[in-house]
């Protein structure tokens, strides 16, 4: 990292301006020294942002966070490795070299969650290879933004070398710490701070800014003198472009999203939410429109579908056998519960879902609750927010014996919703399950997944039947009895399926 044809330095101070290529400094070297380490801090930190950011909204167009999380890091990882050793090149002009980087990486990471998002939005439905176009895009900025945060440390490495020369293990150990300490404080404050405050969008618009100032900041203030007046004028107009398109963005970002979305769902967005748990999205539901409700993109209730999808949920559960008391799980739409009130001899019903926000929204929005027909407004209707795991592991208020469990979940091959399509899930519902209940499972399309559920259902020692909705999906019945007079279009499984665990999930 250290220029070997650098002249000695001569005691710490700064050198003099008749040195070739060293100019003084500014300000004192140990002022100087802390400002770089504060300029590695907050570009650390911008650069873990950026690769959450990826991370987080890869998840949330494509669906599971494990293979997005492992594809974003590891092309990261690798990309920062090529950035260290084209490093190489720019150590002969490391401000110079340093300025532009960070310039570079501000509209690139600034930048990307509006590309991405803009790809999955107008590109994402075309089919062929367009329908993979955002895989590759996250790919290639995963790539992109690597490389640029690979190449700072070297340059790094030079700068702070040159206001004063020390061990190398030493100049070393000072850069990663800031380097570390600065990512923890990016870690901290993109779900803390900037995803509730800002969004998606907008955070990494905001953490592209920041990269611009930090970056031009240390460069035009600290090293201005490195640079030639030529070089200065260029990186100050770099500088200023990028902020003012991220400004740009900054300012058109809501009539983007918008617009995104349109071409997403395919009609007006009457409602859009980011809670804590997903981005929750109300379409239709007025003026003859059939009303959607999307969480994280994907449609969860279609108005024109959703009686007979949860008709092939609840019916064959309460047809034929006990309905006091039912325990609806995923259910916080109130469609679910709509169906179980409409059996008689119900006295309560227990709904559990893991967002706040689409209860509030079954709950307030004139369409979802007239789809619903107020159903979580019924006296005999509990509502609990929470982890339905941890609720039912912990017992508290769901206590059995329960008559009906309604799983009305996600698909499972979503990584969020593996966990209650697990050995141990169903082995928990078992434990509040009445002698004569049954447990009722959505398992997607009929496929080697949906058999995974039924064995997994099956190993918490229950009796299964599968069967076909009028829809083509699958559910699976369960119960300590064989469940009959419910199902139609029962299903024969090709082969034993294994079961899924938290620790090894088959979906």
């Amino acid at each position: 990292m250290i220029d070997p044809h650098a002249p000695a330095p001569h005691s710490g101070v700064p050198r003099s301006r008749g040195e070739p290529g060293r100019a003084p400094l500014p300000v004192k070297p140990g002022t100087g020294r802390f400002l770089v380490l504060a300029g590695v801090f907050v570009c650390a930190a911008c650069g873990l942002v950026y690769e959450l950011e990826l991370v987080a909204l890869a998840s949330y167009l494509m669906g599971d966070s494990v293979t997005q999380a492992s594809v974003v890091l590891s092309v990261m990882v690798f990309a920062m490795g090529l950035g260290s050793l084209a490093a190489k090149r720019l150590r002969c002009r490391p401000a110079a070299g340093f300025g532009m980087l960070e310039t570079l990486l501000a509209l690139v990471g600034g930048c990307s969650a509006m590309a991405l998002y803009a790809v999955f939005a107008w590109t994402g439905g075309w089919g062929g290879v367009w329908g993979d176009g955002p895989r590759y895009l996250l790919v290639g900025f995963s790539l992109a933004i690597g490389v640029l945060i690979g190449a700072e440390v070297p340059l790094l490495m030079v700068l702070i070398q040159r206001i004063r020369r020390q061990d190398p293990g030493g100049a070393v150990a000072d850069l990663f710490a800031a380097d570390y300490v600065g990512a923890l404080v990016g870690g901290l404050a993109f779900p803390f701070v900037l995803l509730p405050l800002f969004g998606q969008l907008t955070g990494a618009l905001l953490t592209g800014a920041v990269n611009a100032v930090a970056g031009g900041a240390l460069v035009l203030g600290l090293f201005r003198r490195d640079l030639s007046a030529r070089g200065r004028w260029l990186l100050l107009v770099a500088n200023v472009t990028v902020l003012a398109l991220l400004a740009a963005a900054w300012v058109l970002v809501d009539d983007f999203e918008r617009a995104a979305r349109h071409a997403m769902f395919g009609a007006p967005v009457r409602v859009a939410v980011q809670s804590p748990v997903q981005e929750v999205v109300l379409t239709g539901g007025e003026r003859g429109r059939p009303l959607g409700l999307y969480l994280d993109g994907r449609l969860r209730v279609r108005g024109d579908e959703a009686a007979r999808y949860r008709a092939d949920l609840v019916d064959p559960a309460l047809r034929g056998g006990p309905r006091g008391r039912v325990l609806v799980v995923g259910g916080g739409d109130g469609i679910a519960a709509r169906e179980v009130l409409r059996f008689g001899g119900v006295r309560r019903v227990d709904v559990v879902d893991a967002d706040p926000a689409v209860v509030r929204l079954a709950r307030r929005d004139p369409g979802l609750s007239a789809l619903n027909g107020r159903a979580l407004s019924d006296p005999r209707v509990r509502v609990v927010t929470g982890d339905v795991f941890g609720l039912l592991r912990g017992g508290g208020s769901l206590r059995g014996p329960y008559d009906a469990v309604i799983c009305d979940l996600p698909d499972p091959a979503l990584t969020s919703a593996t966990k209650l399509y697990s050995q141990e899930f169903y082995g928990l519902v078992a434990r509040v399950l009445g002698e004569r209940g049954r447990v009722v499972v959505h398992g997607g399309p009929v496929s080697e997944r949906f058999w995974t559920v039924a064995g997994t259902v099956r190993s918490a020692g229950l009796r299964v039947v599968s069967y076909r909705g009028s829809e083509g999906a699958g559910f699976v019945l369960g119960g300590w009895r064989v469940p009959v007079g419910g199902a139609a279009h029962v299903l024969r499984p090709p082969h034993p399926s294994p079961p899924s665990t938290l620790v090894h999930p088959r979906y």
